[in-house]
């Protein structure tokens, strides 16, 4: 490190960050932009990134009702793979993995991705089936997978149970070593920041009351601070998706449910890799600072509240603990919930609607944060080129009437 940069570090610690400028603007809303995207969390942020800088659209406008990365994007733990079953879903989070690998260097900010491997386990013979028939679509669609025997297991993650009179017997696994995890609130404002950098205006305490159409094109929307106009207008809302396209006239096939996490006391380094299950619907990692990161499936019952009940918790802990005895004495610091929007066929909708100039980014279930970047790039494409880009092709809403559904429920099918 140069003179200049120790001097520059201690200038800085002393002075309480005097001087430093804010990472994004604060505009007031401007009447009129070329584009508005509903949602300041992770995806709606990379999406204006990506209009801005691969389709060079001008004027672009993030509405956010509270503030940026409050909602899913600070509530979730952080997952990033992209090992599922069927090409179309695989194709999809493997470009969003690519642009993972190189996110940090390319909007400047560390977003902390710790490529240190994702491991699905399996305790059932038909579970094997599935994670070597997963392996396979993979390996042919150019995505790393290994399958791991319990031997495998046990070297990688040492204070696993892999006895065969546990509870949930570990049979083998698969893993994907570039897979691993990320700093949510790094993410967030690392977008906000590049896209602001490219004109984007960023408007927290903005909420949309309602969509604007006429001759069934959509014109704008209402907010809390004002009529906007646009011409084109992108809904990224996790959660919310079936609340504002109720707002533009139509229903959209999700069903939306809290999902919940914890975080524990921190605890000397003792798990280097992601380890999930779906047949206990657990998975648990452990972050840079120690803590141990649990989450687990989704509660049954469908609302919009960001807390979750109980004994889904208390099923989920009871699974973590027989999988590592060794964690049975750790204490919870806190709990927490979002609210996740959940399509039949476990995929998301990256489409056009049936108003003219109107776009949905929803029903990535308990999966939306691995896909941040790539849903972002897609989603801007479909956007820009009023027509979606291959990769989301096959991902629009006509196909809950056509039949021609992405069934990803066996590689998506605990919270993650």
């Amino acid at each position: 490190m140069s003179k200049y940069s120790i001097f520059s570090l201690a200038r800085n610690a002393l002075g309480f960050h005097e001087g430093w400028g804010k990472a994004w603007r604060s505009p007031e809303p401007a009447s009129e932009y070329d584009v508005i995207i509903i949602g300041g969390g992770g995806h709606g942020l990379a999406t204006a990134y990506y209009l801005a800088r691969e389709h060079q659209v001008g004027r672009i406008a993030v509405l956010e009702k509270g503030w940026l990365g409050g909602g899913n994007t600070g509530r979730n733990t952080t997952i990033v793979r992209s090992n599922y079953l069927w090409d179309e879903a695989a194709l999809l989070y493997e470009k969003s993995l690519k642009l993972w690998e190189g996110l940090s260097q390319e909007i400047n900010y560390n977003v902390m991705f710790s490529q240190r491997g994702v491991m699905n386990l399996g305790h059932t013979e038909q579970d094997l089936r599935d994670i070597s028939r997963r392996c396979t679509a993979n390996r042919l669609n150019g995505i790393d997978a290994q399958f791991l025997t319990p031997q495998d297991i046990k070297r990688k993650v040492p204070i696993m149970d892999t006895s065969a009179n546990t509870r949930y017997p570990v049979l083998g696994a698969s893993f994907q070593p570039r897979g691993g995890v990320a700093r949510h609130d790094a993410v967030a404002w690392g977008f906000a920041r590049a896209a602001d950098r490219h004109g984007v205006d960023i408007i927290q305490n903005c909420e949309v009351t309602g969509i604007l159409r006429s001759d069934g094109k959509v014109t704008g929307v209402e907010t809390s601070r004002g009529t906007i106009r646009a011409p084109k207008v992108g809904v990224v809302v996790a959660g919310h998706c079936s609340v504002l396209a109720q707002m533009a006239g139509f229903r959209l096939p999700v069903e939306s449910h809290p999902l919940q996490a914890l975080v524990s006391e921190p605890i000397k380094p003792v798990l280097d890799t992601v380890v999930m299950s779906n047949a206990v619907h657990g998975y648990i990692s452990q972050s840079d600072k120690g803590e141990l990161v649990i989450g687990a499936g989704i509660d049954s019952y469908t609302g919009y509240g960001q807390r979750g009940s109980f004994q889904t918790i208390e099923g989920n802990i009871a699974a973590i603990i027989a999988l590592f005895p060794i964690f049975s004495r750790v204490r919870m610091l806190r709990q927490w919930g979002g609210i996740v929007d959940t399509c039949p066929d476990a995929c998301p909708i990256i489409s056009k609607t049936p108003v003219d100039g109107l776009y949905f980014n929803c029903g990535w279930g308990t999966g939306g944060f691995k896909a941040t970047p790539g849903s972002g790039w897609a989603f801007a494409h479909t956007i820009a080129r009023d027509a979606p880009h291959d990769l989301n092709a096959a991902f629009t809403i006509d196909r809950f009437h056509s039949g021609a559904l992405i069934d990803e429920h066996g590689a998506a099918g605990v919270a993650h």
